[in-house]
């Protein structure tokens, strides 16, 4: 199965490690690529650089335009509920995404201070009904939803950075040995 536009776009989009910390930033608030730079310690222009890649693979959307020190610059959100471009995700872009979310566990939990902040780990194949997992499944997502709508820009007092990454995908039907 070969790849359409959209798809090889968010796929190179995803290829950075950076571009999932952006995704998370732009959660919780439009920012412009000046702020991304300051909060990430990048130099701007490798800011805009991402922003584009991540803006190009449909991963991310243009917010808005405000005038700054006598120039334009365009704010960029992460839309949870943004159509895909180019339709569904294809199995290869779906594995693409989860491997580059676990390589952001992997960074993200460098930094994580368990003792203190009460976390919850998890992981399994289990064997369970159709209609219990879809009732689960949605659950959950709605679960992420409620995260991604209550999420503020970064430091804004009275909030704590957290982590939360969640994978939950059927296998393809095994046929009997």
């Amino acid at each position: 199965m070969s790849l359409g536009d959209g798809e090889k776009a968010a796929l190179r989009a995803l290829a950075h490690p950076v571009r999932l910390q952006i995704m998370s930033l732009l959660t919780g608030a439009e920012l412009t690529a000046a702020e991304v730079a300051r909060e990430l310690g990048l130099t701007h222009a490798n800011a805009s650089y991402h922003l584009r890649n991540l803006l190009a693979g449909g991963l991310i959307v243009t917010a808005g335009e405000e005038k700054i020190r006598g120039g334009l610059a365009k704010r960029y959100r992460y839309d949870t509920h943004r159509e895909p471009v180019g339709g569904p995700p294809s199995d290869e872009q779906r594995r693409a995404d989860y491997a580059a979310i676990a390589h952001e566990l992997i960074r993200r939990s460098a930094k994580a201070r368990f003792a203190e902040s009460g976390n919850a780990l998890g992981d399994g194949d289990f064997w369970i009904e159709p209609e219990t997992w879809m009732a689960i499944r949605d659950r959950i997502s709605d679960a992420l939803d409620d995260l991604h709508r209550a999420a503020k820009p970064p430091r804004t007092p009275g909030t704590v950075r957290t982590s939360t990454t969640i994978a939950m995908f059927r296998h393809r039907q095994e046929e009997p040995s």
